[in-house]
């Protein structure tokens, strides 16, 4: 039997907690935050509280005293213990508004569940066969004030994702309202084309993966800077390598998308500098 977190309680995993008027459950008014544990450590808890936090502040929550990432950390890790996952594991804090209708809201205290899974112990390697992908054009993301959040209104990536599924591909690539590439449904894009690494700005509505933002910090260290900018359909295919970050599998180089075939002999260097040793 595992257990959640439901508002600091622990609860059986089948336990119904949710009323029928909570505006998490009726209009996805909320966010989430996936992280990784290997060994009981918490990893990139500064970066990924700080963006659950601002995620908070951009939808208006208000966000008491007690309410801290300190305390956060502690109930994840009490969690952790309790499910038996110590060895590596996901974690998933999904934050959302109480009970009330579209125009009248209850409170804006942000209600909250915490859930954790175990991962196997090759999540994070480098993975020998490489993904096959595909473009997603049916639905299209914003680019707006909403884009870079994990908010819970995650349709565009769920419907890409059923097509994925349906396609047999290992994900679906999405793209923007302007046709441009954003991210996948659950990673970051890079390309590298050239000696040039690239990756689609945060303007251009794509997630602000924790994974990414390293990413590009570590790839900087090595005197080899990612371009962030507006990247079309024709240079994905064009490119020489693709590969996906996110907090979960770290890196995952691409094999193929359509009839594109790529390399991925910088892309497992770069994994090997950045995380062979780091992670």
């Amino acid at each position: 039997m595992e257990y959640f977190n439901y508002n600091g309680k622990t609860f059986k995993e089948q336990t119904a907690v949710l009323q029928a008027s909570s505006r998490g459950l009726r209009f996805g008014d909320g966010l989430f935050e996936t992280m990784k544990s290997i060994h009981g450590r918490l990893q990139f808890t500064d970066e990924h509280f700080a963006r659950l936090w601002h995620g908070m502040q951009v939808l208006q929550f208000n966000i008491p005293r007690h309410f801290t990432p300190d305390s956060l950390q502690e109930e994840i890790v009490t969690l952790l213990l309790k499910n038996g996952h110590q060895q590596m594991a996901r974690i998933r804090i999904t934050v959302f508004r109480g009970d009330g209708g579209l125009y009248d809201a209850v409170n804006h205290t942000p209600n909250y569940v915490i859930q954790t899974w175990p991962l196997p112990e090759e999540s994070g390697a480098w993975n020998s066969n490489g993904l096959v992908l595909g473009i997603y054009g049916d639905v299209k993301k914003s680019c707006d004030v909403l884009s870079n959040l994990k908010h819970n209104n995650f349709l565009p990536y769920v419907m890409a994702a059923m097509h994925a599924k349906n396609e047999k591909w290992n994900d679906a690539v999405l793209l923007n309202t302007s046709g441009r590439i954003c991210d996948s449904t659950i990673a970051n894009i890079f390309i590298i084309k050239d000696d040039l690494v690239s990756t689609p700005a945060l303007a251009e509505g794509c997630i602000a993966g924790i994974m990414r933002k390293n990413m590009i910090q570590q790839l900087a260290k090595m005197n080899q800077p990612v371009i962030e900018t507006e990247l079309t359909v024709d240079d994905l295919l064009a490119a020489d390598e693709v590969f996906l970050t996110n907090s979960i599998h770290h890196m995952r180089w691409v094999q193929a998308i359509g009839n594109k075939i790529y390399s991925h002999a910088r892309a497992e260097k770069i994994y090997n500098a950045v995380f062979a040793t780091n992670l």
